[in-house]
C-alpha cells in the first residue's frame, strides 16, 4: 500500500495587499531583519492580540511563508489560535493597518484591540 500525501494548506491567508505591505516593510526594515512576524501575545481585555513585527532570526516553530516581498512568519506558540484566518491590509482617510478575518475568535472587545478563542 503507498501512502499519498497532499501539500498542507498555509496557516494564514495573506490577501495581495497584505503581502504588498510586507514588501513595504521589508524594504524599510532595520539591518539584519529577515522577515516579519505575526504573533498573539496575551494583552487587552478580551485576552489575545495581534501583533506584527520586525524578526532578526528564525525559529525552528514558527510557520514560514514566502511572500513576493519578504519571508513572513507566524509565531509557533500562536498558529493554533490562527488556523484558516486571512490576513489583510487596509487603508482609508483616517487609518491603516492590518485586518483579521480568524474563524477561531469567539468574541472581542468593543474597541477590536484583542480577542478571546
Amino acid at each position: 500500500m503507498t501512502t499519498t500525501t497532499r501539500p498542507r494548506p498555509a496557516a494564514l491567508i495573506l490577501t495581495p495587499s497584505a503581502e504588498a505591505r510586507i514588501a513595504t516593510l521589508m524594504a524599510a526594515a532595520p539591518e539584519g531583519t529577515i522577515g516579519v512576524k505575526l504573533s498573539t501575545p496575551r494583552r487587552g481585555c478580551s485576552g489575545l492580540a495581534y501583533s506584527v513585527d520586525y524578526v532578526t532570526e528564525a525559529d525552528p516553530f514558527d510557520e514560514r511563508i514566502e511572500t513576493p516581498g519578504g519571508t513572513f512568519y507566524v509565531d509557533g506558540g500562536s498558529l493554533l489560535y490562527l488556523i484558516g484566518s486571512t490576513m489583510d491590509w487596509v487603508e482609508d482617510d483616517f487609518t491603516a493597518g492590518f485586518v483579521f478575518a480568524n474563524p477561531n475568535a469567539k468574541g472581542s472587545c468593543g474597541c477590536g484591540e484583542s480577542f478571546t478563542v
